[in-house]
């Protein structure tokens, strides 16, 4: 049965939600979709069901439902396709006003199915800008062969691979994450956390429930920062979904950062327990690769002018690299400034080598980065090798350390 000719509205809660930009062009794709293609077993998911949206845009609708019967056969468990494969049958007899027309689905069922459909048309149209990295990724350390990104707001993931200390893109992901939004302060909030963390664990399908699906990540929420401001909670993963789904809405996890399990799979093999950073904005900002070089270049010239000022144990100089909000586990800036007093006064030579370092910048703060380095210490009386975290602000337009500790 073919499907009848008519003023086809399916489109038009996507077109009445997009950016500025893509509707002054008409909302048209960068190129137009092509005829049904065939499947393999590791087919582009994403972006076939663009593609099955831009065909059902263009009225090529034998052509799009085709190609959504085709994905199911692949993913069963994938609800979207479902969806659309219900509607496209359903255009067969009337016209259809938006996507989810068919009896029997919650409002918030089709509410969810359709904010997907739209950040993951939304990610196909706008493309990834060109030449341009996440600000965050200011130096990667050698050990750390990938990193991070989590776009809350978009519903993205995206993994870069270190390149001399500089990211490259490799690929991303469609992701699940708070159902209240980012910006995590307590326990039980259902927010996802916003900042700059590492993977700590590596949890298999063997040691989780079927709910986190083929795998779990969980990350160092809360870091020191969010102790500092007093935010708690712990549980924040990166996990898959339960075996009977595909994915989950935009916003619906407890937290988490959730991926499809395919997608989970193929990010596991890439993240190091102890190194992966995973830095989650809600709204990722993209900079020239030079940028990232001068913030490198900048902070890297004064962590070594600390670096030297430890050395010479003149701890006026020294002090002088930290605010004097400073914080350590159980310090203050008072009591951190008599101990390395008392420390100094004992000593005839300091020797401090540094390796290793990583930078961040801060995610929603332009004034903080995160700093972690390998130190090999030495002195007249003492020797002692650890992983190192700092926390840089500027203030006035000078930076100064808020926070040192073991990493």
């Amino acid at each position: 049965m073919k499907f009848p000719r008519f003023a086809l509205s399916l489109f038009c809660f996507f077109l009445a939600s997009l950016p500025a930009p893509i509707m002054a062009m008409g909302g048209k794709p960068p190129a137009a979709p092509g005829p049904a293609v065939p499947f393999q077993s590791q087919v582009d998911l994403e972006s076939t069901l663009v593609k099955t949206l831009l065909e059902i845009r263009g009225d090529r609708l034998d052509i799009a439902l085709k190609d959504v019967e085709a994905l199911l056969r692949i993913y069963p468990n994938f609800k979207l396709a479902h969806l659309i494969r219900g509607d496209l049958l359903l255009a067969r007899a009337y016209p259809l006003s938006t996507i989810g027309n068919a009896a029997g689905a919650s409002q918030q069922q089709l509410s969810d199915l359709r904010e997907e459909a739209r950040v993951r048309l939304l990610r196909h149209l706008e493309q990834l800008p060109v030449g341009r990295v996440p600000k965050y990724l200011v130096q990667l350390q050698p050990e750390q062969r990938y990193a991070v990104v989590v776009d809350t707001g978009k519903s993205r993931l995206y993994l870069f691979r270190n390149d001399n200390g500089m990211p490259h893109y490799v690929a991303d992901y469609y992701v699940s994450s708070g159902k209240a939004g980012a910006e995590k302060m307590k326990e039980g909030d259902q927010k996802t956390p916003v900042g700059v963390y590492f993977v700590t664990a590596n949890l298999p399908k063997t040691q989780i429930s079927n709910f986190y699906g083929s795998g779990a990540f969980p990350i160092s929420y809360p870091n020191e920062w969010d102790r500092h401001q007093g935010k708690d909670g712990h549980g924040i993963w990166l996990h898959g979904v339960p075996s009977d789904t595909y994915s989950r809405p935009p916003r619906a996890s407890n937290g988490c950062v959730v991926l499809a399990n395919p997608d989970m799979d193929r990010l596991g093999k890439m993240l190091q327990v102890g190194y992966t950073p995973v830095v989650i904005s809600d709204r990722v900002e993209w900079v020239d690769a030079k940028e990232l070089i001068a913030q490198r270049s900048d902070l890297t010239n004064e962590i070594e002018s600390w670096r030297r000022d430890w050395e010479s144990i003149d701890t006026d100089k020294y002090l002088q690299h930290y605010s004097r909000n400073f914080t350590a586990p159980g310090q203050d800036f008072h009591s951190w400034e008599q101990q390395k007093r008392q420390v100094s006064a004992a000593k005839s030579w300091v020797r401090v080598k540094l390796s290793n370092i990583s930078i961040f910048a801060y995610p929603g703060r332009e004034d903080m980065m995160v700093v972690s380095f390998d130190q090999n210490y030495g002195s007249n009386n003492l020797k002692n090798q650890m992983r190192k975290r700092q926390y840089w602000k500027q203030e006035d337009h000078k930076w100064k350390i808020v926070f040192e500790g073991a990493a």
